[in-house]
């Protein structure tokens, strides 16, 4: 299984609307491929500058590092010196906060990420989980 173009889609749109429900601050939301390659992007009217480009760092750090940006912001409290370092190969594209979570097939196999930004990063993870789950898929926030 890939994923389509169909499915990113209704991913975000999924976690555009269970930011809706909650009654959250503006969302951008960004959907990569397993490749890291940009599937879908929304952004709610109200967002920020670089809110698109914060959402697509949460999900490219998750897929970087094949762990959701959760346990990468954990991970940057632990080892600071590693995860700068490792941001610094990235060219400064990683964001080290939760909001990004990767997407799994029923079989545990990797088929991309979300990135969420706009609220707390609590709610955009939150977010991006209630998507992931909308299209079937497993969430991984790590």
């Amino acid at each position: 299984m890939t994923l389509s173009l169909d499915i990113a889609r209704r991913v975000a749109e999924a976690a555009l609307a269970k930011g809706v429900e909650l009654k959250l601050k503006p969302l951008a939301v960004s959907v990569l491929d397993e490749r890291g390659c940009l599937r879908a992007f929304f952004g709610q009217d109200g967002i920020s500058l670089l809110r698109g480009e914060v959402a697509q760092g949460k999900a490219y750090g998750a897929l970087a590092l094949g762990m959701g940006s959760r346990a990468i912001f954990k991970r940057a409290q632990e080892q600071a010196f590693f995860i700068g370092a490792v941001n610094t190969l990235a060219q400064g594209a990683i964001v080290p906060v939760p909001g990004g979570v990767l997407i799994r097939d029923a079989d545990g196999n990797l088929l991309g990420a979300v990135g969420i930004s706009g609220d707390t990063s609590d709610n955009d993870e939150i977010c991006a989980i209630a998507g992931i789950e909308s299209v079937g898929l497993r969430p991984d926030a790590g």
